[in-house]
């Protein structure tokens, strides 16, 4: 058999037609729709020289395992909390991610959010839906302002937080942002606000904007107590990663008036139980929320050409690593040099 590169959660049609096309000349793409993994036989799984997958796969040591040909696994995406790094470094695996293919869709994103809220763009559609006679009223849309009197403060400032900082400021809003890993003098490049912590961030923002990975640190970032350091009347954003935000806790703090509104285009579990907390309070009848949340099915990331850079990119990057044994999109450079380092110690001793 050819060698070959193994897609087993394409979230477009077959063929891999795009991937195909990277690869022609070095690779086959055996491509998989996502409602097909668990027919995927093992065969293919050992004889893949790399992996490219989306969200749908949890990639741990068990998967690996099975893969002894495997020299890089990429996310075709951002994130990548489903991908065991260490796992991977230690079987000599490199994890690369797809950070470019969606950076101005996901900011451009995180703006509508903002303006349908601070503009009342949703409150106003439904009620002349309703009611074109007595829908038409500026005055019953909650939490209208003027966008120069707001600050919007951006948690995270990495690609997708630096785009959206800059076209809240292009909106004349002050922006403000928390990031630790940020070098000084970001602020003065950018022309935005350093803020030293969360909580001074959270209490001086109107809209606050996360932008930021998952992980041990962040999970469940904006908490009871988080949320409640939240400045009176403000507003949440959510466009990088659901489990950033315990909803319990927005439920709450939606329903008593303290957070004023949110846009969520990511969540914990997706798609969301018409049964928890905050759907059933949403979608209650007479609803106090109904026009104080807005809430889309993760797709910030999307328009037709961001998926043909998703796909084009994460199939550019796994073939790079395997003509080069390198990329610069590597997560995972300190599990694998360990993992070398290890080898050679072993190779010493022997």
């Amino acid at each position: 058999m050819p060698p070959f590169i193994l897609h087993p959660d394409l979230q477009s049609p077959l063929p891999a037609d795009i991937e195909a096309k990277v690869y022609a000349g070095h690779y086959e793409a055996k491509a998989f729709r996502p409602s097909d993994f668990a027919s995927i036989p093992a065969s293919l799984w050992a004889g893949a020289s790399g992996l490219v997958c989306y969200h749908e796969v949890t990639v741990n040591a068990e998967l690996l395992d099975g893969m002894p040909n495997c020299r890089v696994v990429v996310r075709a995406g951002v994130g990548f909390d489903n991908i065991d790094l260490k796992a991977a470094g230690e079987r000599g695996i490199a994890v690369c991610n797809t950070p470019d293919y969606g950076t101005t869709d996901v900011a451009d994103h995180a703006i509508a959010l903002t303006l349908g809220l601070l503009r009342g763009i949703t409150a106003y559609n439904r009620a002349i839906m309703a009611d074109p006679q007595k829908g038409w009223r500026f005055e019953d849309a909650p939490h209208v302002r003027r966008l120069s009197t707001q600050v919007f403060g951006v948690v995270g400032l990495g690609r997708i937080g630096t785009a959206a900082a800059l076209r809240a400021k292009a909106l004349g809003m002050r922006v403000v942002f928390f990031d630790p890993n940020r070098t000084t003098g970001t602020e003065l490049s950018l022309g935005l606000e350093r803020m030293p912590s969360l909580e001074a961030l959270l209490a001086i923002s109107d809209v606050v904007s996360l932008h930021t990975p998952l992980s041990p640190e962040t999970k469940h970032m904006m908490n009871a107590e988080t949320l409640a350091q939240m400045k009176p009347g403000s507003v949440l954003i959510n466009t990088g990663r659901g489990g950033c935000v315990d909803l319990a806790a927005l439920t709450d703090a939606l329903m008593s008036g303290h957070v004023a509104a949110a846009g969520l285009d990511v969540l914990e579990a997706e798609p969301p139980a018409a049964a928890s907390a905050l759907m059933a309070a949403w979608r209650a009848d007479g609803s106090p929320i109904r026009d104080r949340l807005i809430v889309t099915p993760h797709a910030a990331f999307y328009s037709p050409s961001s998926l043909i850079d998703l796909r084009s990119k994460s199939a550019a990057t796994a073939l790079n690593y395997l003509l080069t044994g390198d990329s610069r999109d590597c997560a995972n450079r300190d599990f694998l040099d360990l993992a070398k380092a290890g080898a050679r110690a072993a190779a010493a001793r022997a």
